[in-house]
């Protein structure tokens, strides 16, 4: 006892901290490379690079545009080529656009088949293709860049074996040889997968093997991307001795590297890696140069010009009538694409922020403002770059709360881009920064109704990734700062002498420091997380859920007046969700309910209290109206089972196919059995006799009231909604609550029960005659409930979760009667419609059903008993 007590702690804090590990190694990773990298730069002075890089020919820059852009249009060839394979048919402007934006934004952000991924589902999946037709376009660009890559890397170092002579002590011999033999084993997997017949496993995925012809193609496109990434870096260094089959070699070790690091762009790693391999003649300075422009020209510039297209987008869309043939068109491009505005932006935000840091460090390197220096008193010029300092520090929080759609960020960050235009002509008359911040601003402002959410910028700020992430651009600043002003003097008395000066008047940097000051308080108060009660909801707030439960369709709305959930209201008042808590999981009960434009906003509101708690956000039982939703929000997205809905204008008992339903029907009625609908309120006497029927229905069932996801005996529950009986000769022996909304839409049952000696075929009448007068009384559409389980892929490839759900409803027989409900439900021929959990992909599933289960029983005990 004692030694597993001693263990607990340590194993609980093993599970907070694992998933921080691979963050924290590639911090680990990030920290080393930059060393490295600073190690290497020792000698160089930071005006020099300054120097080259504004002294490159203007034809060199223009050749590196020219191979930059033809480079990624052979990237937006590996979409072209992946869709081809999956036998999928796009307009090729959407292919270029989803390629296109795919790459710029996974270059820059950094986890290209997550982000690029995510970008193309947003704007693939409005014309039809699926989260598994997707992610096989991902693998397949990966595995063809993979490939691709082996093969230009290997097959350079075939050519010039000495080219990583400067990178390891192995012989060029044995290079040679080992390049041979991974060209050989490169081929022979690929004619191995060419003629091979047969689909391909890999990680619980199957794929069909592609055609020669287009494996061909790709390996084409990928070594256009490769070789042309190489172009510009080569074009972009001084001259050496070093020709380009060689220099592809290094290259792609240098990328490799990179990639695996897992460090955003490899930056630091790549870099290491060519400036050790490059010739001792060439100077390290000019070396610096041809990378620092590198990465201007081959991820800035395609991120800049996707970000202007994602602009010129959001001003099509605010512009284009309704009316307009051409939107009827495009409206589903356009949307997808305006989706993924958040992302862009914020990746945009979080680089300018990066830009305003760096920028604070770096001393003038122009001779305008080092004469400005001397001629502006001090306070200008050190307010200046305390300024932009925090304006930079500012932007890395904003960025975070734009990703979630804030209001107040998406305002916070024209405010601050804005004062950062102030900032760089303080500092030194930076035009060019300002410029481009400016530009910056004029990209923003369309994106405006993408921003709709009005909560606080981020409930979660100090989560783990993100303050890894922090961490990472301080000590890249702080490189940046020591390289770029180890040549200035210091002393120790730096301080102080800055303090006595009469140039900055201590006034001057009093307010200064004071509006720092202030603005840092105030965006501390934008960052505290308001709490959100896990209270069970007031009968006040029970009233607000009804008004908008009555002008909205979804008759499942109702469970919110059973008064055992917690409700949040969104903040116009007009829509909510329902939920409570269980353990560590904060599950909703279904989509949330009123107007669809407040939806967004009340699922982020509360994925982000859950987050804030510490718990896990789960929504229960939803439907796939919000998919696109959940994904965005970076949800993992489990198909729990199908919802039976009845088509009231089609359903007939006429037909040769609803014989059965029709005899059973026609059987009851001579047995005795007849059907009434009770208008609500119910009387006291009704009320009693139902009481009894429910009682004794628990008693056989040896079962006890449910909650939660269905309503229990509560007679001022009842009393809210009419109830269909059904009497044997004049005796009530069943009932149901039947939930409805004022709209008369649609229409569904909560409690069912009924006597132990009820005639045979009870149920079938019950729900014929219901079905009949719901449609009499001009309801379109009727549910019989849920299908647990039912519907789920068996398919190779398919998730365990899936596969283990299908496995349960065939053979789950002896614990619950999945297979027997389904088959009841299917005599009506309703139209089979899925319903989803919602939850972080981290989460456990198993632990996130157990709480399910739990809360619905009412506690752990009954959910394994009954009782």
């Amino acid at each position: 006892m004692t030694q597993q007590t001693e263990a607990s702690p340590s194993t609980g804090m093993w599970a907070k901290i694992k998933p921080a590990v691979p963050y924290l190694l590639t911090a680990g990773l990030f920290t080393l490379g930059a060393y490295a990298l600073y190690r290497l730069l020792q000698p160089v002075n930071f005006k020099d690079v300054m120097t080259q890089v504004r002294g490159t020919p203007w034809h060199i820059i223009a050749l590196s545009l020219l191979a930059t852009f033809t480079g990624y249009a052979a990237l937006i060839g590996y979409d072209w080529s992946a869709l081809r394979y999956l036998g999928k048919k796009l307009p090729f402007p959407v292919i270029v656009t989803g390629g296109f934006l795919g790459y710029a934004l996974g270059n820059t952000v950094g986890a290209g088949p997550v982000t690029g991924g995510a970008v193309r589902y947003r704007i693939y999946s409005s014309l039809g293709l699926t989260g598994y037709d997707i992610a096989a376009i991902a693998i397949f660009g990966s595995v063809a860049f993979g490939l691709g890559a082996t093969i230009v890397g290997f097959g350079a170092l075939v050519y010039h074996p000495y080219a990583l002579q400067s990178l390891t002590s192995i012989s060029p011999v044995i290079l040679r040889w080992a390049g041979v033999a991974a060209l050989a084993v490169s081929f022979g997997l690929l004619t191995a997968i060419t003629f091979r017949t047969s689909e391909i496993t890999l990680r619980g995925h199957s794929f069909s093997t592609p055609s020669f012809r287009l494996l061909s193609g790709q390996l084409l496109f990928t070594a256009i991307d490769i070789v042309m990434a190489a172009t510009v870096l080569y074009l972009l260094l001084p001259p050496n001795d070093m020709n380009f089959a060689t220099f592809l070699a290094v290259f792609a070790a240098a990328i490799f590297a990179g990639v695996a690091s897992h460090v955003p762009g490899g930056v630091g790693v790549f870099e290491t890696i060519i400036i050790t391999a490059l010739p001792s003649s060439v100077p390290v300075d000019q070396a610096a140069a041809g990378l620092l422009l590198y990465r201007l020209i081959y991820y800035l510039v395609p991120f800049a010009l996707a970000l202007v297209l994602l602009a010129i987008s959001e001003l099509r869309m605010a512009k284009l009538s309704v009316q307009s043939p051409q939107l009827q068109a495009l409206a589903p491009v356009f949307k997808a694409v305006s989706s993924i505005v958040p992302m862009a932006m914020s990746a945009m935000i979080f680089t300018s922020g990066i830009f305003m840091l760096v920028s604070a460090v770096i001393p003038a390197s122009s001779q305008v403002a080092e004469d400005l220096e001397l001629l502006l008193p001090l306070g200008f010029v050190e307010g200046g770059a305390l300024l932009s300092s925090a304006i930079g520090a500012a932007l890395l929080i904003i960025a975070h709360g734009v990703l979630r759609r804030v209001e107040g960020a998406y305002w916070l960050a024209v405010g601050a881009l804005s004062a950062g235009i102030i900032a760089s002509l303080l500092h030194g008359i930076d035009y060019e920064r300002a410029v481009i911040l400016l530009i910056m601003v004029f990209i923003l402002l369309p994106c405006r109704r993408e921003f709709y959410r009005s909560a606080r910028l981020t409930r979660n700020p100090l989560s783990a990734p993100w303050v890894l992430l922090l961490m990472s651009i301080i000590i890249a600043g702080s490189g940046v700062y020591f390289f770029a002003n180890k040549a200035t003097p210091y002393s120790q008395e730096l301080w102080w002498q800055f303090a006595a000066n009469q140039s900055a008047p201590r006034a001057t940097r009093a307010g200064l420091v004071g509006a720092l000051l202030v603005g840092l308080f105030a965006l501390i108060t934008a960052l505290r997380p308001p709490k959100v009660s896990t209270a069970l909801a007031t009968h006040e707030e029970i009233e607000r859920a009804r008004r908008i439960i009555a002008g909205q369709p979804n008759p499942d709305a109702n469970f919110a007046l059973t008064g055992d959930k917690s409700l949040l209201f969104s903040d116009n008042g007009s829509a909510f969700l329902m939920y409570r808590v269980q353990a560590r999981s904060w599950i909703v009960l279904g989509d949330p309910v009123g107007s669809p434009s407040e939806t967004a906003q009340l699922a982020w509101e509360f994925v982000d209290a859950a987050s804030a708690a510490n718990a896990r956000p789960v929504f229960y039982q939803v439907s796939p109206a919000n998919l696109a939703l959940w994904a965005e929000m970076g949800l993992a997205i489990h198909k729990m089972g199908e919802e039976a809905i009845v088509n009231l204008a089609s359903f007939s008992l006429e037909g040769s196919h609803r014989k059965k339903l029709r005899t059973a029907y026609n059987r009851a009625g001579r047995d005795g059995l007849s059907f009434e609908m009770l208008p609500a309120p119910v009387n006291d006497e009704t009320m009693d006799i139902l009481q009894q029927i429910s009682d004794q229905w628990l008693q056989d069932k040896r079962s006890s009231e449910k909650q939660f996801s269905v309503g229990r005996f509560d007679p001022e529950y009842l009393r809210q909604f009419p109830i269909a009986v059904v009497r044997h000769n004049a005796r009530i022996v069943a009932f149901a609550n039947v939930m409805t909304t004022e709209l008369k839409q649609a229409a569904t049952i909560d409690l069912m029960r009924h006597v132990d000696d009820a005639p045979t075929g009870l149920m079938n009448y019950l729900f014929t005659e219901l079905i009949l007068h719901l449609k009499d009384d001009g309801y379109s559409e009727f549910s019989l409930g849920m299908a647990p389980l039912s519907g789920l892929a068996t398919r190779r490839g398919s998730r365990w979760t899936m596969k283990l759900g299908a496995l349960v409803f065939r053979h789950g027989g002896h614990f619950y009667n999945f297979d027997g409900l389904r088959n009841f439900k299917d005599k009506f021929d309703p139209d089979w419609q899925p319903r989803f959990l919602i939850a972080p992909p981290k989460a456990n599933i198993i632990l996130i059903a157990t709480d399910a289960a739990t809360l619905i029983a009412g506690g752990m005990r009954k959910a394994v008993t009954k009782r």
